[in-house]
């Protein structure tokens, strides 16, 4: 008799054990997936840390910045929650691998989508400064895959605009 009991004991032990065992595994699954989609959902619809205004932030990308690297420094000037975040919202944007090295003003009522999209374009400070420009396949080899018969160079500029070739005088220039 003596050993019925001690049967019963272990039994109910152990079903004690494998019961408190599968709550465990059914809580760290739900929790899990839980945060799993919140993380998924906030790489897509991640609101700014600030509605309305905000606080403009002037950080400067170095030529070299990886993703990593520019989601902390976002991180810790306070314009973005989570640079792991940012780092995965970088690879999935429409801007992955065209962050530009420069200064940007970012705000802190901006969206990480809408910082990327900022950091794709070559800031105005950069624009302006001589020498920033990449020169093209003509301008370096100076040969030209549409010559003209008088030799004369009309491509089209930055601007859209046809560039003036020197040969015509526009008004402005006689003093006329």
């Amino acid at each position: 008799m003596n050993m019925k009991i001690m049967s019963i004991i272990g039994g109910v032990a152990e079903l004690i054990i494998k019961i408190a065992a599968f709550v465990f595994i059914v809580m760290f699954i739900f929790k899990t997936a839980v945060t799993a989609y919140d993380y998924g959902y906030r790489v897509f619809a991640e609101e700014p840390l600030t509605v309305g205004e905000g606080r403009t932030i002037s950080i400067y990308v170095e030529e070299d910045a990886s993703a990593k690297e520019i989601g902390e420094m976002l991180q810790e000037k306070g314009l973005i929650r989570d640079a792991k975040l940012f780092v995965i919202q970088e690879l999935l944007s429409e801007n992955h691998d065209k962050i530009q090295p420069g200064i940007y003003d970012l705000n802190t009522s901006m969206t990480s989508q809408e910082m990327l999209s900022v950091m794709g374009t070559v800031p105005e400070e950069l624009e302006e400064l001589p020498g920033t420009t990449v020169p093209s396949v003509e301008e370096i080899t100076g040969i030209s895959d549409n010559p003209d018969v008088d030799g004369e160079d009309d491509s089209i500029g930055e601007e859209g605009e046809e560039e003036d070739s020197g040969d015509e005088t526009p008004e402005e220039e006689t003093g006329e």
